[in-house]
């Protein structure tokens, strides 16, 4: 059975910073494009950052640019969301999702494989 899980979620002060991971079980990541989205209630799901299958590209919704980093740790299987300099308005649900392709993917529809999300707070 395919199956993501985000973890590393939680709350911190505006200007913290926290660490997302994914985990794949079912397949291993290394073989998927993955992508980062995050859905505030009552706004719809968007993109914050994918990276290629093959970690030669990468790429960050403006809002997060210079602030987050997406990674791959191919030795533990993980994709790892860094996440600095937090603002309230990062607050959402945070979703791991992969596509089998090579390429970077932006819209929630061209991923196949979605974990369950993991609630990110930005609040003093």
């Amino acid at each position: 059975q395919v199956q993501l899980v985000e973890s590393g979620g939680g709350l911190v002060q505006p200007g913290g910073s926290l660490r997302l991971s994914c985990l794949a079980s079912g397949f291993t990541l290394e073989t998927k494009a993955i992508g980062w989205f995050r859905q505030a209630p009552g706004k719809e799901r968007e993109v914050v950052s994918c990276i290629s299958r093959s970690d030669t590209d990468a790429s960050y919704a403006d809002s997060v640019k210079g602030r987050f980093t997406i990674s791959r740790d191919n030795v533990k299987d993980t994709v790892v969301l860094q996440m600095n300099s937090l603002e309230p308005k990062d607050t959402a649900a945070y979703y791991c999702a992969a596509r089998s392709y090579s390429t970077l993917g932006t819209a929630p529809l061209e991923y196949s494989y979605w974990g369950q999300g993991i609630q990110v707070t930005v609040s003093s």
